[in-house]
């Protein structure tokens, strides 16, 4: 190899060392649910990027965003209209995805094993499944998670990450995989535990070894560092593994203090996973309606609605052992339509009702 003059040598040398260390990537997803936005641009929803129209997808991942939340129901066609969100089947959340890859970001595909809302207070069977006994119930978890998983794959939207099950602190698939309440608890949790493992075992079945897909189980208790550690110790009896990623939901009107979110985040780390608030969200306007609510502490403003996911944000950057993985936020694009019932008013969007995005998103800026 032929040598460079000594000159050229000197010159290459301070230009290395005044070179600045390239920056590592933030490992904190950035994140967005945005399962309604069909729905809402049926509706006559648009949204504008300083004035003119766009892709809310494209906005969203120009401010920072890189991983979107899609929610799928087993058979949304038999659950509520559109006017109330539960209507995301394959097609919807295939057409949703695709638009996602084409914007060079990636997805995470939210489970429901239901018709309809799956939450702390409803955790319905598909209507389809009801008659099923306990063992046929397990396979068809399985069977089930496998062929949508399998179904994405052969069309070459493979999620980044997969949940098993939507906010699951009371189980899941009831009466068969619920335990709060449960008269026995021994045998309710092993119920539970075996439909959890079988959805495992589904969403791993269809990968081959290079395909980078992590899977997430969420529950509700992002301000409750004593139920994250009953929830997840019960996991942890009943040998229930193969999950990459705890999630937790954390909305300060129901889950508590910044405080309590640190202390959440704690408790979750100490079973190794990576983890993430895969759900929040905070009010930019009408104060009216919030002041009654607990936990506000930040100022219900757009500025104080910034404040707030920075907040979240930097919390989850300090969880312990660097396991903080991401922070979702839901229904980023839930802007007033005439024809559509939208949570909070559209108070939480991170768009304002003129469709341009909100200061909030500067918070999402790769660092």
């Amino acid at each position: 190899m032929a040598r460079l003059p000594l000159a050229a040598r000197i010159v290459l040398a301070l230009a290395c060392a005044a070179a600045p260390a390239a920056r590592a990537e933030d490992p904190v997803v950035r994140g967005a649910d945005v399962s309604m936005l069909l729905e809402l641009e049926k509706a006559g929803a648009i949204y504008r990027d300083r004035g003119r129209p766009r892709d809310p997808v494209l906005i969203l991942r120009d401010r920072g965003v890189n991983l979107f939340r899609l929610r799928l129901f087993v058979d949304p066609a038999k659950a509520y209209s559109a006017c109330w969100g539960a209507t995301q089947d394959l097609g919807a959340v295939r057409a949703l995805a695709r638009r996602i890859r084409s914007a060079g970001a990636a997805w995470l595909l939210d489970l429901h094993y239901s018709d309809t809302w799956a939450d702390p207070a409803h955790q319905t069977k598909p209507a389809s499944w009801k008659d099923l006994d306990f063992p046929a119930l397990e396979k068809r978890v399985e069977t089930y998670t496998a062929d949508v998983v399998a179904d994405l794959k052969r069309d070459g939207l493979l999620p980044r990450w997969v949940q098993i099950g939507n906010e699951i602190t009371p189980g899941f698939l009831w009466p068969d995989g619920k335990v709060a309440g449960a008269a026995d608890p021994e045998a309710a949790w092993g119920r539970f535990a075996r439909l959890l493992r079988a959805g495992l075992r589904g969403a791993r079945r269809p990968l081959a070894r290079d395909d980078l897909v992590r899977l997430l189980i969420h529950i509700d208790r992002g301000g409750d560092a004593k139920a994250v550690r009953w929830f997840f110790d019960n996991l942890a009896r009943r040998e229930v593994a193969g999950f990459d990623l705890i999630g937790l939901s954390y909305y300060p009107w129901w889950h508590g203090s910044l405080d309590d979110l640190k202390q959440a985040l704690q408790a979750a780390a100490t079973y190794g996973k990576g983890v993430v608030v895969v759900e929040t969200a905070y009010p930019h306007r009408d104060e009216s309606l919030w002041s009654k609510q607990n936990n506000m502490a930040w100022p219900v403003t757009p500025e104080g609605q910034k404040r707030f996911l920075e907040d979240v944000l930097a919390a989850v950057r300090a969880t312990p052992g660097g396991l903080g993985r991401g922070v979702v936020y839901w229904y980023p694009e839930a802007i007033p339509v005439k024809s559509l019932e939208i949570w909070n008013g559209g108070t939480t969007a991170l768009f304002g009702a003129d469709g341009e995005p909100l200061p909030a998103l500067e918070a999402f800026a790769p660092r």
